[in-house]
């Protein structure tokens, strides 16, 4: 009997869970290096061999797609973006992988603030409302009060913010800029911004850290091109949901890996972010100037 091929729309849910999975499975690894090299030089390491990898895609795509005439809004994406990585990847060997992905759930709601000042977007009530249970849910999370604020928590929030700038930066080059171009240029951008940095915590790395950066960059890439994959087999509406398997990924890597059980309020605060960061996404679709689907790491 004949296997019947995916509909298109199932081929969209399959590459966003597997998508999710590679993206977290990045963090993951990076974190196991983290006993020998420092995130900063991590963070260089993500960047640059992601760059190679993408050295094909820029074969295939000719040397039309590395032509722009934005180079200045090009430099402050990769500003932002690098400062957004950088802040990531210090994070990431502070806080539970569970806790750092639900609180990265708050990305689109950093993109609707955003989107006032630099847009010119209205602050409706709805908007407002989406944003205030959104932030509520970060706060079920962090608890001020209840215990005493982690460090990593401040910096993946501050982290989500800066990646929020290079968002509407990204929703601005779309318009004139292909997506191969955008992306070229994101990842040289942020090679080169992230290379000073780890020059001040620099050491060679051994032979198996070497190798895990190639595998995590690997998973990074892949995974930022199946989320775009799945965003064009399927309407955001059906696959967006799928994108809160990154929470069950975490929670999964990082019980395997570093022995963390996520507490109920990471549980709690990631569904509440998540659901009002998906109405948020959901409505932005409806009005004439959507924003674009948000990937990070």
């Amino acid at each position: 009997m004949a296997i019947k091929p995916l509909s298109a729309n199932l081929r969209g849910i399959v590459y966003m869970i597997v998508s999710t999975a590679l993206l977290t499975s990045m963090s993951a690894l990076m974190r196991t290096q983290m006993e020998e090299l420092h995130p900063l030089q991590l963070a260089f390491f993500r960047n640059f061999f992601g760059l190679i990898l993408l050295l094909p895609f820029l074969w295939r795509a000719g040397l039309a797609s590395i032509k722009t005439s934005h180079w200045g809004l090009m430099t402050i994406r990769g500003v932002f973006n690098a400062v957004a990585m950088l802040l990531f990847f210090t994070a990431l060997n502070m806080l539970p992988l569970a806790d750092i992905s639900a609180l990265s759930f708050t990305t689109p709601l950093f993109v609707a603030l955003m989107a006032i000042p630099f847009l010119g977007e209205r602050l409706g009530p709805r908007r407002i409302a989406s944003l205030v249970i959104g932030f509520g849910g970060a706060l079920i999370i962090i608890r001020p009060g209840f215990e005493a604020v982690n460090i990593g928590a401040v910096l993946t929030i501050v982290s989500v913010a800066a990646w929020a700038v290079a968002v509407v930066a990204i929703k601005i080059l779309s318009r004139t800029d292909s997506s191969v171009t955008i992306t070229l240029y994101g990842m040289l951008f942020l090679t080169v911004f992230t290379f000073p940095p780890a020059l001040f915590v620099w050491q060679w790395p051994s032979l198996e850290a070497t190798l895990v950066s190639v595998a995590a960059a690997g998973a990074g890439t892949l995974g930022q091109v199946l989320f775009a994959q799945a965003m064009r087999n399927a309407d955001a509406t059906l696959v967006m949901p799928f994108d809160f398997t990154k929470l069950i990924w975490a929670a999964l890597f990082g019980y395997l890996l570093f022995a963390e059980i996520p507490t109920i309020w990471t549980w709690l605060g990631g569904a509440v972010i998540f659901a009002s960061a998906t109405y948020q996404t959901y409505r932005e679709r409806d009005t004439t100037k959507p924003l674009p689907p948000v990937v990070t790491g």
